[in-house]
């Protein structure tokens, strides 16, 4: 760890409170004047650090850049050995996630950044992902026995997802069959599950789990194709909690849910959070868009649906369509 790195983790530990240069250079056994670089190159980075005579450096309680020193510290035990890896922008987190792993096949981790410039959704969509006011992460996982359900990762990630969020500020989410996680009617985050082959054994060797979440409002305005869809968490300033707190808070549950993956013991929890069970969709089947009723979450979290025809079939993967009720719009 480099002393600008530990000089961050001992700042996001004490955030909000002074120590001097001398007592810091101490602390860390590095000289002062180390110090003082290392705070002057965490400045340029955007870190709020103020330097008050007689009291030392402080970092503002207002800070919310991601990183490595301030989620580390908050991880379960499980977790300790994974790597954190944040970025100030990148083209994706999943890109990026594939890149390391093709450098170096043993990398169990995550990856995170400020902003996304290619941020990928589901069926090949563009994730809006600005700078500073959401979370973009990508999970490098390996598959848990044989396991390479894509639909169940997901499943659990989005359970996972809504778990830290009720967890940290007492806010309800739901589940949009397979992969959205929606806040008072909108969407606020997404998920895209990604495989790569081993190529001798020709089964899935590493699993990439992305998860993009809304955490704040942007400076500027949703694009108008998601506009009257996308939601936040948070207005731009009255976050309860740090995303660095969410990004750990994710991590941590997903990681309790992923080694019992094959019990789909979450899944119950999955069908409660799931406001399509019991609505009209619409999917598409080739040329044509069914219409049809959602009765029941499986065992591997296809969506059963009741045709037209009275029989019924199981959707594994795609996306359905609901029209999103006004009710849904009240804060939960």
């Amino acid at each position: 760890m480099s002393t600008k790195e530990k000089v961050l983790q001992y700042l996001e530990q004490h955030k909000g409170e002074s120590i001097s240069g001398q007592d810091l250079a101490d602390k860390l056994e590095v000289s002062r004047t180390s110090v003082w670089k290392a705070v002057n190159g965490l400045k340029k980075e955007g870190y709020q650090i103020e330097a008050t005579t007689n009291k030392g450096y402080q970092l503002s309680i207002d800070t919310d850049l991601l990183s490595e020193a301030a989620i580390v510290p908050l991880l379960s035990e499980a977790l300790k050995g994974h790597r954190v890896i944040a970025h100030k922008t990148i083209d994706s987190t999943n890109l990026e996630a594939k890149r390391i792993v093709n450098e170096d096949p043993t990398f169990e981790g995550v990856i995170l950044s400020e902003e996304q410039t290619k941020g990928r959704g589901r069926l090949g969509r563009v994730f809006y992902s600005p700078s500073e006011s959401g979370l973009y992460m990508s999970l490098v996982l390996r598959p848990v026995a044989d396991l390479d359900n894509a639909t169940l990762i997901t499943t659990a990630a989005a359970v996972a997802v809504c778990q830290a969020i009720e967890t940290l500020t007492g806010k309800k989410p739901q589940i949009k069959w397979v992969n959205d996680i929606f806040l008072d009617g909108r969407k606020v985050c997404g998920i895209l599950t990604e495989g790569i082959m081993d190529m001798e054994s020709r089964t899935i060797g590493t699993i990439i789990l992305g998860i993009g979440l809304n955490f704040r409002e942007p400076e500027t305005d949703f694009p108008d194709e998601i506009q009257s869809i996308a939601g936040t968490l948070f207005d731009k300033k009255n976050a309860a909690v740090t995303r660095n707190q969410m990004v750990a808070e994710i991590l941590n549950r997903f990681y309790l849910l992923y080694p019992d993956l094959v019990k789909r013991s979450y899944l119950d929890e999955y069908r409660k959070r799931c406001f399509v069970l019991g609505e009209q969709v619409t999917f598409p089947q080739g040329n044509e868009t069914i219409e049809a009723k959602a009765i029941a979450i499986d065992n591997d979290g296809g969506l059963v649906v009741a045709l037209p025809n009275g029989k019924t079939k199981i959707l594994t993967f795609g996306e359905i369509s609901i029209k999103i009720k006004k009710e849904r719009r009240k804060i939960i």
